[in-house]
């Protein structure tokens, strides 16, 4: 007899323990699915109006902020961001230096190209025209990897190719200060590649419907374990 209470109170506790746990799981994706939510309404209010940033820092104004800006594009000089995808497709965003008349170098993402089959050949970025170019774009930040194994400097000839580079290791390849930030070109702007921009991460949705699914884990474990009891109690008194 004490042996079965024993191990009812052992699945008990284990049953709660579990219930317990998928809960927390639960709030903290819906807690993801907020921020996200969040951040894609930041998003949405900076691309809502275009402020000149002249020689002001980047950083001072906020993140996806939509500016307009005039300098120079340097094309001798650009960096392809690695495992970057569009569409299930690998491939290569395209980073390209602003040099304006004032402040900092601006890194401009002018959207993303498809690997080409082998690292041997890099897709053709060429800068088509020179002189001062007036351009819009979101003000963002360089994409982070997850892992540290995913990241390598920039590296070989120009354009050098980087995996998920901070922003030291681009100013250390270029040779100059560059902006804490970049500028993603806007999608209707020319001289782009493809761009699709939009806040990073997952949709909020995705984090809601987890955080529903660690919820019903919980419920499921919690009526699983009270049909067992109850089949226990059953058989004890039959």
């Amino acid at each position: 007899m004490r042996r079965a209470l024993a191990a009812r109170l052992g699945w008990a506790l284990l049953t709660l323990g579990a219930a317990l746990l998928c809960v927390r799981l639960g709030f903290w994706q819906w807690q993801r699915g907020s921020a996200r939510e969040a951040q894609a309404q930041r998003f949405a209010a900076g691309a809502a109006t275009l402020v000149p940033l002249g020689g002001a820092a980047a950083a001072t104004l906020p993140l996806y902020q939509r500016v307009s800006v005039a300098g120079t594009l340097d094309g001798a000089h650009q960096f392809l961001l690695d495992n970057r995808s569009l569409g299930g497709r690998a491939g290569y965003e395209v980073l390209t230096p602003l040099k304006r008349p004032a402040g900092a170098t601006l890194l401009v993402d002018r959207g993303w190209v498809p690997f080409t089959g082998t690292r041997r050949v890099l897709p053709d970025v060429h800068l088509e025209g020179s002189g001062t170019a007036s351009l819009t774009g979101v003000l963002a930040e360089l994409p982070s990897a997850g892992l540290a194994l995913g990241r390598a400097p920039p590296a070989g000839e120009w354009p050098k190719v980087t995996s998920f580079p901070d922003m030291k290791q681009l100013e250390a390849a270029l040779g100059e200060p560059l902006e804490m930030r970049i500028l993603w070109l806007d999608p209707q702007a020319p001289g782009g590649y493809a761009r699709d921009w939009h806040a990073p991460g997952m949709s909020p949705l995705r984090h809601f419907s987890y955080a529903i699914q660690w919820w019903c884990f919980a419920g499921l474990a919690l009526l699983a374990w009270t049909v067992m009891t109850v089949r226990a109690l059953r058989r004890g008194r039959a």
